[in-house]
């Protein structure tokens, strides 16, 4: 039985909403890996849309099982909020439709607060560096994941030590919120945030690598859901404008307690050109009136944040990193359509450097700033993609934009998307397939 690792190719936002929402139906579990609730996507289903953030796509499912794994971050007041507004949209949610890894580390609100200091510092700062992070609170929490002083969702159920937890937690931040010049926080306050959440987190906790091999080897099909993009993860990225976790597909294992060999293929979620959200290098952005028009066709706005997307042209050289670092197997094509009407469409194949051609994006920030991209130019098509549910249904040169894309990544198309609608696709290998 094959599991599949669903993860996005380019900076995210590339459309993984719909393509897991598609797949989740061929699944049994749905486990998000890595991550917090700044990344969101939305789900159409029979004419309602579903905002998730948090939650595994599966969870508005019947039948279906979502978990989250250890990789996450857990902001335990977001979750709760996102569960009573999926609620009132009459999706029922209970322990026996979630799970929640009791070692997950949870983002409390001195995480939230430090992130926002940081980011308003960085603002009014020469020296500083604004990673244009969404304030949520993720990286602080995986820092104190990194640095073992982390509260983590079993410690909810431990009355006894949570204390001492927590007066180790804050021995760190209130030195460094003195440091910073801001009020510190009382042991009071934190044990009031946790006690009263406890209530409503805890039924949900589980052993999740024990969970998910239990039932792996009843043969259930697992979908591991990734959050953001490869190109911001924390060590393969555009660093420092990155996330604070690997997005790279090896973390859903790291990320669930499951063993490599068990994750199966991996689906890298690919948008025909390229948008970028907040900050960092992106060499084929377009500042002009066809950057624009792709943002406005392709809709570009932050699912969660409702930020401004930035648009360029498809970036080949980037994907291609991205088959090499996740293991590909396939690729998702999605937002075709947003190309129609176009005279030209243009595809980055490579990069000039200091008068050199490279074949890659440098991981020095310095380099990244001064590379040019290399492009070709193709035939663009003035009929309409949109809907498209066959290759009998695309123009020629759709075709040929999506072969030309095949070749210079290194992988092929299993899936391609015409729409927003989960039907409008084109499916070519079956990622669930034995």
């Amino acid at each position: 039985m094959t599991n599949v690792v669903v993860i996005g190719s380019q900076w995210g936002d590339e459309g993984k909403g719909k393509i897991v929402d598609w797949l989740s139906e061929r699944a049994d579990i749905v486990v998000r890996f890595q991550g917090g609730h700044n990344a969101g996507h939305t789900l159409v289903i029979d004419g309602t849309s579903y905002k998730l953030s948090l939650l595994p796509s599966g969870v508005v499912r019947p039948g279906k099982m979502a978990v989250i794994g250890n990789g996450v971050v857990v902001d335990p007041h977001a979750l709760i909020a996102e569960i009573d507004k999926l609620e009132k949209q009459g999706v029922k949610i209970t322990p026996e439709n979630l799970r929640i890894a009791d070692n997950a580390t949870l983002i409390l609100s001195l995480h939230r607060e430090l992130d926002g200091i940081r980011e308003d510092a960085a603002s009014t700062s020469n020296s500083g560096v604004k990673i244009g992070t969404t304030r949520r609170g993720i990286g602080p929490a995986y820092e104190d994941k990194v640095g073992r002083r982390a509260i983590r969702v079993m410690d909810l159920a431990d009355v006894e030590t949570l204390p001492a937890k927590v007066e180790r937690l804050l021995t760190h931040h209130n030195a460094l919120r003195r440091g910073l010049g801001e009020a510190e926080i009382s042991h009071d306050s934190i044990m009031q945030e946790l006690t009263s959440v406890a209530e409503r987190v805890l039924p949900f906790r589980d052993t999740i690598w024990l969970l998910l091999d239990k039932q792996r080897r009843r043969g259930a099909r697992i979908l591991f859901e990734g959050a953001q993009g490869s190109l911001l993860d924390i060590d393969h990225g555009t660093y420092p404008f990155v996330t604070s976790s690997n997005t790279v597909a090896g973390q859903a294992a790291a990320g669930s307690g499951m063993g490599p060999g068990a994750l199966g293929y991996v689906l890298g979620i690919t948008k025909a050109y390229t948008t970028r959200v907040g900050e960092g290098p992106f060499p084929t952005e377009l500042d002009d009136e066809i950057g624009q028009f792709l943002g406005e066709r392709g809709r570009e706005f932050g699912t969660v944040t409702g930020r401004k997307r930035r648009c360029g042209w498809f970036d080949a050289a980037l994907v291609r990193q991205s088959v090499a670092t996740n293991g590909i197997t396939g690729i998702a094509l999605t937002k075709l359509d947003v190309l129609d009407g176009l005279d030209e469409l243009k595809i980055c194949v490579g990069y000039k450097l200091d008068g050199q051609d490279i074949d890659h994006l440098p991981a020095s920030q310095g380099q990244q700033a001064r590379v040019e991209p290399v492009y070709i130019t193709l035939e663009g098509w003035k009929e309409s993609t949109v809907g498209a549910r066959s290759w009998a249904d695309l123009p020629a040169q759709a075709i040929k934009y999506v072969r030309q894309v095949e070749a210079l990544i290194g992988a092929p198309v299993a899936l391609l998307s015409t729409s927003p609608e989960r039907d409008d696709t084109i499916l070519v290998t079956d990622p669930f397939e034995d």
